[in-house]
């Protein structure tokens, strides 16, 4: 339940702080007070798109916040699978919008998209606005209605994972066919593609090899004349490096008794002279094995080549790129190979998935079917007192090819008089029958769904005297089930049943025009009424028959 609503430079509001209360509350005011602004600030906080010029003019930022009473309505699993803290008797909700076109949401202070606020909005309150009257007209909403009555839920979900696994499998078989299709046009070439890359016999690294050995071919003899000086100039007899080192050390060995500090150059010396050893064994190795074979430098030049071809031909760089190649096109000829055993794998699976759809697509057409028969005894209930004696509803259940919610199509069809044949209620029903219908449906929904707050914005519209009465008394009804029902009114039938009145109004201050609202006193309520009564003209008559209203429906 909503408690309490912070408004703050929110378009002609400067600062809103209002505490709201259970029940049925009514709302009133002039056309144009700001009534449909109230509207948007919880619009904004129930998640939908913010537009930085709805930030009053002249400040930096607005502020929208609202405080929910939420212990009676089992909504901590939300909390806890989002890990945002929990107070079932105080849950905040903000939106911050700054001038520079920023957004930002909030629960419990814990910053949250602007989806997960949708998504909680949509378990707090529901705004039905006059545009939402629309929505009867549509399959999709009425197929929605149907099934929150039937509180077909579990089976719905059940149903629709299994049909999107059987779309999935749809999908899987439909391009499986067409890749088989195309491939079966290119066998003939995907055979000679897969051959060609297989005779060539790749070997991963092989490319690189042979690279570095065309390269010690090519400068053989610059490689040959680098490691003979190399060799001589460690190895030479009088004047090689190793020479030198061996009289060193034989030198140095001289004075280590002596000299103790030279004990540990011995030691250094000893080890460099065994590196050199190792370098020129490594060095003379090399140099007999280094060799120019103009044949086996041909042989390696057109395996390149024909590998460097290969890479071209097949827009690569690598010849583990061509491996991959080659064995993709294995797995297309073998799956063209198995491609009637494996299309027959697949369609048995579809068929089994079509089967499961089948079977749970007819458990909720049952369930629509037995619930569309209550919803038709129940509006004609609730219809006939609104002023439509000889009103027929009638909830059809069309039997379709199955899609994302079964294989029904729901058709509210209606007709206010018996002359007059049933036809779908978009086409034949006036605003102010529309109006009472979606009333009377609202009215069974909040009785299958606990939604903690409900708001009706000029539903009464297109009618007036004892209809807009009964309608009040409905609305009255909800609110007395654990529930808030607000409504936004110009009707004093329905203003007098609130059980909580409340004013908007507009007036023009030194910073412009500014929006108010407020709670009205018992003797302010009068007034108001008595006002919307007579008009701005005030009569007696108006006010006693204003009390006359208040005493009776309250």
């Amino acid at each position: 339940m909503l408690q309490q609503l912070y408004i703050k430079n929110f378009t002609l509001i400067d600062e809103l702080n209002i505490e709201l209360h259970p029940g049925f509350s009514v709302i009133t005011g002039e056309t144009g007070a700001g009534k449909s602004i109230i509207l948007g600030a919880i619009g904004l906080l129930l998640g939908q798109r913010a537009d930085s010029k709805t930030i009053k003019q002249g400040a930096d930022r607005c502020v929208i916040e609202a405080h929910f009473n939420l212990s009676r309505y089992q909504l901590e699993p939300f909390f806890t699978d989002n890990d945002i803290d929990y107070d079932a008797s105080d849950c905040i909700i903000r939106r911050e919008l700054t001038a520079a076109g920023k957004s930002r949401a909030f629960i419990n202070d814990t910053p949250v998209s602007l989806a997960l606020l949708k998504e909680l909005g949509d378990m707090l309150v529901d705004v039905h606005s006059q545009h939402q009257n629309l929505l009867l007209g549509k399959q999709d909403f009425q197929l929605e209605v149907v099934d929150t009555l039937a509180k077909d839920q579990d089976a719905l979900t059940a149903y629709q994972q299994t049909y999107a696994a059987y779309h999935d499998k749809q999908r899987q078989l439909r391009e499986l066919q067409e890749e088989m299709e195309r491939n079966r046009h290119n066998l003939d070439f995907l055979q000679f593609q897969y051959e060609e890359l297989a005779n060539a016999q790749l070997v991963e690294d092989e490319q690189e090899e042979m690279e570095q050995q065309r390269e010690t071919m090519t400068h053989s003899e610059d490689i040959k004349t680098a490691l003979y000086e190399t060799q001589q100039h460690l190895s030479a007899d009088e004047q090689g490096v190793l020479s030198l080192l061996r009289k060193s050390l034989s030198a140095i060995k001289t004075i280590t008794k002596v000299y103790p500090a030279s004990e540990e150059w011995t030691e250094r010396m000893e080890s460099c002279q065994i590196e050199l050893k190792d370098i020129v064994q490594d060095v003379e190795a090399r140099l007999d094995a280094i060799d120019f074979d103009p044949a086996e430098l041909e042989r390696i030049n057109q395996r390149l080549d024909k590998l460097y071809d290969l890479q071209k031909k097949y827009h690569v760089d690598t010849v583990a790129a061509l491996i991959q190649q080659r064995d993709e096109l294995k797995r297309q000829l073998s799956q063209i190979e198995n491609s009637d055993e494996t299309l027959s794998t697949l369609q048995e699976e579809l068929d089994k998935l079509r089967k499961n759809c089948l079977r749970q697509a007819e458990e909720l057409t049952k369930y629509r079917q037995k619930t569309a028969k209550e919803i038709e005894r129940q509006m004609h209930e609730r219809l006939v007192p609104l002023g439509m004696p000889n009103v027929r509803f009638e909830v059809k259940v069309n039997k379709t090819d199955l899609h994302k919610n079964g294989q029904d199509d729901i058709a509210f069809l209606f007709s206010a008089n018996t002359s007059s044949p049933l036809q779908p209620i978009a086409q034949v029903a006036s605003g102010g029958e529309i109006a009472r219908v979606m009333l009377s449906l609202k009215a069974m929904i909040s009785g299958a769904v606990k939604l903690p707050t409900i708001i009706f914005d000029e539903i009464d519209t297109g009618v007036s005297g004892k209809i807009a009465e009964r309608m009040a008394e409905i609305m009255q009804e909800m609110g007395a089930n654990d529930r808030q029902v607000i409504s936004i009114t110009h009707l004093p039938q329905i203003a007098a049943l609130g059980t909580t009145h409340y004013r908007v109004s507009k007036e023009e201050t030194a910073k412009g025009t500014v929006s108010q609202m407020r709670l009205l006193s018992d003797e302010e309520r009068i007034h108001e009424i008595a006002q919307m009564l007579s008009g701005s003209d005030i009569t007696a008559a108006a006010i006693q028959n204003a009390k006359e209203l208040l005493r009776t429906k309250n």
